[in-house]
């Protein structure tokens, strides 16, 4: 049997301003300048931040040599950039030649001068645009730039230089992602990635990120032309009738089942054209009775040809996951030493705690992967899969099950006491399912572990870092209740009340009347439960988005802001949806506002005829089950809560580990090391460099830079503002820059540096060595 192509349940599942006068000439002077100033070699790796995560291979390495452990200690803030507005980008800038692009100023795409933050251009009031970052590509003779995003459910492009929307590309401006995924594109909520996918030649790969409900659509993977927006291939994660892997789902799963997307990052060898996709859980993620089966090609590491979207091979990191045990981090294109020879590998970190590594070519496991016996499930109808994938000599760098021995012992007695009795009654340990009779305590839990931009590497070297954390969530399945008009209980009440207190209150007031955020007292008379969902769990305008809430909870406090549950649209439902993204118009060069215009109307057409129960014919499970994402205890165990744990893939050991950030309220003794903070690593970032730094970020606020072959810290900085998203470097002219984003918030585990003697306000920190005195 060849275990590398079988798709049939093998023991062993891998798989081989304005027009005004004065802002033109601020775009003149940025593209002159652009033009003008001396580049770095497109073709030369690893010196320039022109993709997210820095290059196609997503290893977050540079071989800029200005900064290194000798100078490091000098870095200074060379110049800062303010977004003006109270929005927790997590994106990650990209710098082309002389203009770095960042989003600011209410969710607008800015130009800048990368030496001084001079605004060139600011195309303002992209409202649902790609959260992370955008993709930039160019022809050959540089005559051509477009920087390439999502907004909403559209894929659009904007001229590099001038800041326009390119009306060329696709139909009037843009492309509808709602299509091509084999399904009626007006069942299709959302279709976007809130990472912007990835440049190969002329096409732009792209992931999504359509929700994790009952019925959210499928995250098939689709490339399309960057000139034309023709679709160039799709491939199916889902498989349909006849496909590899159909056979490993119920024959109907594919008309119903959704994600299995790639929200993740995506990784390519563009020497062999290869691109590595982290594809996440199916849905329902955590009670799978109606996808009973392996479920190919959920939770794997997939390569496909990039140019046409082929299978070459893939692994399967959890079968029939039921733990939402997605995978997100970057695959790190690394070469190895191993059995004497050199290897070129990929290297794949889990949210379970997993490092796993293949022959990126072949996908051959490097060290042994056994298949071993889990628990069993004991819900109605319920299969979980008798074996899960383990690593044999690569060890985790998370823990991976909890004890009455493991738990905070900074706790008060109360709460030690209360914790002691409940993790006692529960059950723990890795690939334990869920169940309606007890607590499970997964460890780690839906956010992992290792999660977006927690992978970083020296490529050349063989050496892959990992950032993750210790953060366990602990569920409970609960039989779903289909919602009523009936009066909402006094225990739905409560969740919806603290729900709102703790994420909303800020924003739209105290009594739901309004203040940052728009006013939504009764604002479910006026949209539909499926749009308050798509809003809530994808974001709009300054709203971030709120990934992790269960759909009770989401029900909940629909009809605790007035919703009442019905087929159709309210009486007097518009068509706009809850929008709130404001359309402003900043101050400074705007040449542009709020995208391709014909895109604008097509993202305001009022929901289609969403999903919302099987499809006629097709068997089902009778009854459904749900739970809470059940993260609410960060500090549950013992420090270190968040970690930066280096592997030498060379010989498959750890080289070394430090905790990462520190938690405030727990002062450390002299000469003691940081004993990580609760989510320390959580939308945080590195980079490594081959002066032998790696710089890293954690909650808090904190830029380190650890000595990347022991990790000894070098130095650190307090930000004014914790910091989220990955950071970006870049040389000009000689000099070496560093940008880091500094907008976020801090938590009770944090010390607000935001009001401190000479803080900055939110915006983008950019450092850089002092210029050397003549």
């Amino acid at each position: 049997m060849n275990l590398r192509n079988n798709h049939k349940i093998p023991s062993r599942i891998w798989i081989t301003v304005s027009g005004i006068l004065l802002g033109l000439i601020a775009i003149t002077i940025g593209c002159t300048m652009a033009r003008k100033t001396m580049r770095n070699n497109p073709l030369e790796p690893y010196t320039t931040w022109t993709q997210y995560g820095g290059g196609a291979d997503q290893s977050k390495y540079t071989e800029l040599r200005q900064i290194n452990k000798k100078n490091v200690t000098q870095l200074k803030v060379s110049w800062y950039y303010p977004t003006k507005d109270n929005i927790e980008y997590t994106f990650n800038p990209i710098v082309v030649d002389t203009i770095m692009y960042v989003l600011a100023k209410n969710n607008s795409l800015v130009a800048l001068n990368a030496t001084t933050g001079k605004e060139i251009w600011i195309h303002a009031n992209l409202n649902g645009i790609t959260r992370r970052g955008i993709n930039y590509w160019e022809s050959k003779d540089r005559k051509d730039r477009r920087l390439i995003f999502s907004l909403s459910n559209t894929l659009q492009e904007i001229d590099a230089l001038t800041g326009k929307s390119i009306l060329s590309f696709g139909t009037d401006g843009y492309i509808s992602l709602k299509n091509d995924l084999a399904r009626d594109p007006e069942s299709i909520s959302r279709a976007a990635s809130s990472t912007p996918g990835h440049i190969f030649e002329d096409l732009i790969i792209l992931g999504s990120a359509p929700g994790e409900a009952l019925f959210s659509g499928p995250g098939h993977l689709r490339a399309y032309n960057v000139i034309t927006g023709k679709l160039a291939w799709v491939f199916h994660t889902i498989p349909l009738p006849g496909e590899e892997g159909y056979e490993t789902w119920p024959k109907d799963a594919y008309k119903y089942v959704g994600g299995v997307n790639t929200w993740g990052e995506i990784s390519v060898d563009e020497k062999r054209g290869i691109a590595y996709f982290p594809l996440g859980s199916p849905t329902y993620d955590y009670y799978g009775a109606d996808r009973i089966g392996a479920n190919l090609f959920s939770d794997c590491i997939l390569a496909l040809d990039a140019r046409t979207g082929k299978r070459l091979w893939h692994f399967q990191t959890t079968h029939h996951d039921l733990w939402d045990y997605d995978i997100t981090a970057a695959p790190q294109l690394i070469t190895v030493k191993h059995n004497g020879k050199m290897v070129d590998a990929v290297a794949v970190a889990t949210k379970q705690g997993f490092l796993y590594v293949f022959d990126r070519v072949t996908g051959q496991p490097l060290w042994p992967i056994e298949e071993r016996p889990v628990p069993p499930s004991n819900m109605p109808g319920e299969q979980a899969w008798p074996t899960q994938p383990f690593p044999t000599v690569i060890p985790p760098y998370n823990r991976q099950t909890v004890t009455v021995d493991d738990l905070n012992p900074f706790w008060d007695a109360a709460k030690t006491d209360s914790m002691k009795r409940r993790v006692a009654a529960a059950k723990s340990g890795l690939f334990t399912p869920l169940s309606d009779k007890y607590e499970v305590i997964a460890m780690p839990g839906a956010t992992g572990g290792a999660n977006l931009g927690n992978t970083a590497s020296n490529p050349k070297k063989g050496i892959v870092y990992v950032a993750s954390k210790d953060h366990a969530s602990i569920y409970k399945l609960n039989k779903v209740v289909k919602p009523t008009s009936a009066p909402l209980s006094a225990a739905a009440a409560s969740v919806a009340q603290t729900f709102y207190v703790e994420n909303c209150q800020s924003c739209h007031g105290t009594n739901r009347q309004g203040g940052i955020g728009p006013a939504l007292a009764n604002i479910g008379g006026r949209i539909t439960l499926d749009v308050f969902k798509n809003v809530v769990t994808n974001g709009k305008g300054q709203m971030p988005a709120f990934v992790h809430v269960d759909e009770g909870t989401m029900t909940s406090i629909y009809r605790f802001l007035g919703g009442i549950i019905s087929q159709g649209p309210p009486a007097n439902f518009g068509g706009r949806g809850f929008n709130t993204g404001r359309t402003t118009t900043p101050d400074g060069p705007v040449v542009a506002s709020g995208g391709a215009p014909a895109a604008v109307a097509f993202n305001a057409q009022r929901p289609g005829k969403l999903m919302r129960a099987y499809p006629d014919g097709v068997p089902h499970p009778q009854d459904e089950y749900e739970t809470a994402y059940g993260l609410a205890n960060t500090d549950l165990v013992t420090p270190p809560w968040s970690t930066i744990t280096a592997y030498d893939l060379n010989t498959g050991k750890i080289k070394w580990k430090k905790g990462l950030g520190q938690d405030a309220r727990i002062p450390l003794k002299p000469g003691q090391e940081n004993m990580g903070i609760p989510e320390g690593s959580q939308r945080k970032g590195m980079i490594v460099t081959s002066t032998g730094i790696l710089f890293a970020t954690s909650k808090g606020g904190m830029l380190y830079a650890f000595d990347a072959d022991n990790g000894k810290l070098l130095w650190s900085f307090t930000l004014s503002k914790d910091t989220d998203g990955m950071m970006s470097t870049y040389e000009i002219n000689g000099k070496q820059y560093i940008v880091v984003s500094a907008m976020g918030a801090y938590n009770i585990a944090t010390k607000d540096h935001s009001k401190d003697p000479g803080a900055y306000p939110p915006g983008y920190m950019v450092f850089s060595l002092p210029d050397k005195k003549k």
